[in-house]
């Protein structure tokens, strides 16, 4: 019952409308009495809102002592709801001002259905191109809308983590990343709409969904380049990933242990130092040759701190 009239609440009616309807729908003709008994609320109300819902022309009433309440059937007001929302619809678009639509401001958003609700209205109104990074659970929750992208003549490329099943039409490659990189502080997404409107958030984690809508430069291009390099790591994994794993290691950890502070580098990975050979020198290694000089240097010395005190006494004796 709380959803009919959370609905019809949403059509226009107040909540008090709302429960009349419904107790007419249900029980048929009744006096304004009878529907304040059943509803527990005060007759003075009651009729208020029966008058009101005979304005609307959503009920009927009967002439005499006392006043019985109809109402007209539902896809009857729904009709009347229908027309009149479309024809306000169109008036507003004609006559509200036209503001410029270049959001180069940062907007959040808050919320899952929210956050979600605006990426399916933005691919609708893709006209080029569309670059997503996704999960694969946003993946699959958007698989829909991103199946329509196509279809509107929109050139759309996925990237994805995890396995994520896209219908045919779609672009798709994968990152190579570990299925729970950075999971447990959410799963971040970005879209990248026409290389105008840049969408970033996370889903997912302890935290709600949140998400940042912007047309600022500079952001649309580093999604760009972000999106690009991405591209093109993929493809260079798809030619060449077991030469490249070799040397640079599994997602090119070599590399970025380089670039790296000592204490973002995973406890049980050798850190790059480590995994160098030691440099060597007619088979002893530099560390050994220069202990070698150490201990000839202090020889050397010895020797001529003797030759010092030995001519030191010769000295002594011609005196």
């Amino acid at each position: 019952m709380e959803d009919i009239h959370l609905h019809l609440k949403n059509l226009g009616f107040t909540d008090l409308e709302a429960k009349c309807l419904h107790v007419l729908a249900e029980s048929g003709t009744q006096t304004g009495y009878e529907i304040a008994k059943q509803l527990g609320v005060s007759r003075s109300n009651v009729y208020s809102a029966l008058q009101k819902l005979a304005e609307k022309g959503a009920v009927l009433t009967s002439h005499g002592e006392p006043t019985h309440y109809q109402s007209v059937p539902i896809e009857e007001i729904g009709e009347r709801v229908e027309a009149e929302l479309q024809a306000s619809i169109r008036y507003v678009k004609e006559h509200m001002p036209k503001q410029g639509a270049h959001r180069s401001e940062y907007f959040s958003l808050e919320g899952d259905a929210k956050v979600l609700d605006r990426i399916r209205t933005e691919l609708k109104k893709a006209k080029e191109e569309v670059l997503c990074d996704l999960w694969a659970q946003e993946a699959q929750l958007l698989k829909e809308d991103l199946r329509k992208v196509p279809a509107q003549g929109v050139r759309l490329l996925v990237s994805t983590i995890g396995d994520a099943s896209l219908p045919s039409g779609v672009q798709q490659f994968s990152h190579k990343r570990d299925a729970l990189w950075n999971e447990r502080n959410g799963r971040k997404f970005t879209l990248l709409i026409d290389r105008k409107l840049a969408i970033v958030g996370t889903r997912g984690g302890d935290e709600p969904t949140l998400a940042m809508l912007t047309e600022h430069p500079a952001m649309v291009e580093l999604l760009m380049n972000s999106f690009m390099r991405d591209v093109v790591i993929h493809e260079l994994q798809q030619d060449m990933g077991a030469k490249l794993e070799d040397k640079y290691g599994k997602n090119f950890k070599k590399i970025i242990q380089k670039y790296t502070a000592a204490e973002g580098r995973e406890k049980d990975a050798p850190t790059v130092e480590a995994e160098r050979e030691p440099v060597t020198v007619e088979s002893e290694t530099v560390e050994e040759k220069l202990k070698d000089g150490k201990a000839s240097e202090g020889k050397s010395s010895e020797g001529k701190s003797g030759e010092a005190k030995s001519g030191e006494g010769k000295r002594k004796k011609k005196k």
